[in-house]
């Protein structure tokens, strides 16, 4: 008899005689155990729930198909970025916080912009009003971005900027900031999200319609590897499609068929694969359910290697590697009780850490509230810290690889994930799955799934729907300074008085012919920000060309 044999053997006996007495005299807690994502849960799992071939499936650390890691000694010889997003009210003001992270122990910066930055506004535009500095900083010029990173290393320290319809342009005004400074371009290093067909489905802060949008983005691959190649150009982002609502599988099927969209337009233009993709890199949430958030990161890096090495067929080991940033959940944080959070977020974090992330932000505890205090920021590094020095998770690679229920989640997850990259090419591909609302409807339907077991207490969630205190608040929230959005206008009017605005004009209509043709529009975007045009002024050249997007109503 195999060994399976015997084992399959020995578990009907095992449920026979000690599982069925046993749930005779003690009932389970639940009738179905789920995952976050609502996935029922095996009782247990044993050899028979996975499948076979090591080297197939799993391999070696730093070896395809990378399911293990995508460096040979992972954490052993360098620990993940720890890299907390932060952006408010003026650059000034975010400056300082840089500073005071970088002092407290960051290794990496992120930068949130504020809506209209978004958006492509200024901040005196009139649809910017009442929106200044609330969700980050307000950067409307390579003015402010020199304020930014005023006193900042940026040849040392890498960037990570969320930012995806403008995303060339505040590229740009980050090239030409460190240009100024003495600093060349090949010195830089950090990422810009520029993943605008999430916007599409998730986050919706989209500016142009799909074709100039993605023109826009293969132009910053082209540009990257020539002229910046420590950057990476891209982050395909899965996070907004899990904040929007989604489940697990689909955050991972949704990202990995954006990014193999991109790939296909870049290789469409004619770039070589190999040229690019090492500089894609991926951005994934961390949600509450451990062992399915691992599941998810181990089976993306093996689904992205394959697709590359196979369907793509690049030949450079690096173009098969999936490097990725986690964010923790922040559709996860409660307002009442956030204390709860700083558990929350450990585990969240644990479950990027064990799963091989390259990057991490973990989410401070007052989010639900308003943007992070000093404290709740500090903590929040905090959390990652003692998990890199204190848990010892960071110095065994895949710690959790081989394990029975683990290995077969991560089974699932591949499968459930080329089931949905059957149904999206059976729809026309990405694009025209988005027009016909798929993503959308997808995404809605498991929020409101996942609502509906939160309202019905089939799911609790500690603070929110159990466990409640009716108790004050007794955190210190952040207070941004009042007279912010007053010295932002001020300066910009300064500017636009200051600089030579005959040479703007000039860049600017430089760029609109540019754009009007084929050419990469990098190089005129860098020169139109050089000569301080505004964001708002960039982006409004390009609207003029390439027009807007308008979302189609799907019932």
């Amino acid at each position: 008899m195999c060994d399976l044999e015997k084992i399959s053997e020995e578990k009907r006996r095992w449920e026979k005689d000690v599982l069925g007495p046993a749930m005779g005299r003690w009932s389970e807690r639940m009738e179905e155990f789920i995952t976050t994502s609502s996935v029922p849960m095996n009782r247990l799992c044993t050899p028979l729930d996975v499948k076979e071939g090591y080297m197939e499936k799993l391999g070696f650390p730093g070896s395809y198909p990378f399911t293990r890691g995508v460096q040979p000694t992972m954490y052993r010889g360098r620990l993940w970025t720890m890299r907390q997003f932060a952006g408010f009210g003026t650059a000034e003001e975010t400056n300082q916080r840089y500073k005071y992270l970088l002092d407290h122990g960051e290794t990496g910066l992120s930068v949130a912009f504020d809506y209209p930055t978004l958006y492509g506004h200024d901040t005196d535009h009139p649809l910017a009003e009442g929106e200044f500095g609330k969700c980050g900083v307000a950067i409307s010029s390579l003015k402010d971005m020199e304020i930014l990173f005023g006193g900042i290393p940026v040849d040392e320290v890498t960037t990570s900027m969320t930012i995806n319809g403008p995303a060339a342009i505040v590229w740009a005004f980050y090239i030409a900031m460190a240009e100024k400074r003495g600093i060349p371009s090949t010195a830089i290093g950090g990422t810009i999200q520029n993943d605008i067909l999430k916007e599409y489905i998730a986050q919706k802060s989209f500016i142009y319609p799909p074709a100039p949008s993605i023109r826009l983005i293969v132009d910053t691959f082209e540009y990257g590897y020539k002229h910046v190649p420590r950057w990476n150009t891209i982050s395909i982002s899965g996070y907004h499609i899990r904040e929007a609502g989604s489940t697990a599988v689909q955050e991972l099927a949704f990202t990995l068929a954006d990014g193999l969209a991109y790939v296909k337009a870049a290789m469409d233009r004619g770039l070589d694969i190999d040229d690019f993709a090492p500089r894609l890199s991926f951005f994934f949430n961390a949600h509450n359910d451990l062992f399915e958030e691992i599941a998810k990161y181990r089976a993306a890096r093996r689904i992205w290697a394959r697709e590359m090495k196979d369907t793509f067929g690049a030949k450079d080991p690096r173009s098969w590697l999936l490097r990725f940033h986690t964010q923790t959940a922040g559709c996860s944080l409660t307002a009442q009780q956030p204390e709860v959070n700083l558990v929350r977020v450990t585990i969240q974090a644990l479950a990027a850490i064990m799963g091989g992330t390259q990057s991490l932000h973990t989410n401070s505890m007052d989010e639900a509230l308003a943007l992070p205090s000093e404290k709740a920021v500090r903590l929040a590094l905090r959390t990652q810290q003692v998990i890199a020095h204190e848990s010892g998770v960071a110095n065994t690679i895949d710690p959790l690889g081989g394990s029975y229920f683990v290995e077969w989640m991560t089974d699932h997850m591949e499968e459930e994930t080329y089931k949905y990259f059957d149904r999206i090419e059976s729809l026309g591909g990405v694009l025209k799955a988005i027009d016909r609302g798929f993503f959308q409807k997808e995404i809605a339907d498991a929020a409101y799934r996942y609502q509906k077991e939160i309202e019905s207490k089939k799911r609790v969630i500690v603070a929110a729907n159990d466990f409640i205190l009716e108790e004050k608040l007794e955190i210190p929230l952040l207070e941004m300074d009042p007279k912010g959005e007053r010295v932002q206008l001020d300066r910009l009017d300064r500017l636009r008085k200051e600089r030579d605005g005959k040479k703007t004009e000039k860049m600017l209509a430089r760029l609109q012919r540019a754009a009007e043709g084929e050419e990469n529009l990098m190089p005129y975007i860098l020169d139109a920000v050089k000569s301080y045009a505004t964001l708002g002024e960039c982006a409004d050249t390009l609207r003029d060309v390439f027009g807007e997007y308008t979302e189609p109503s799907v019932f």
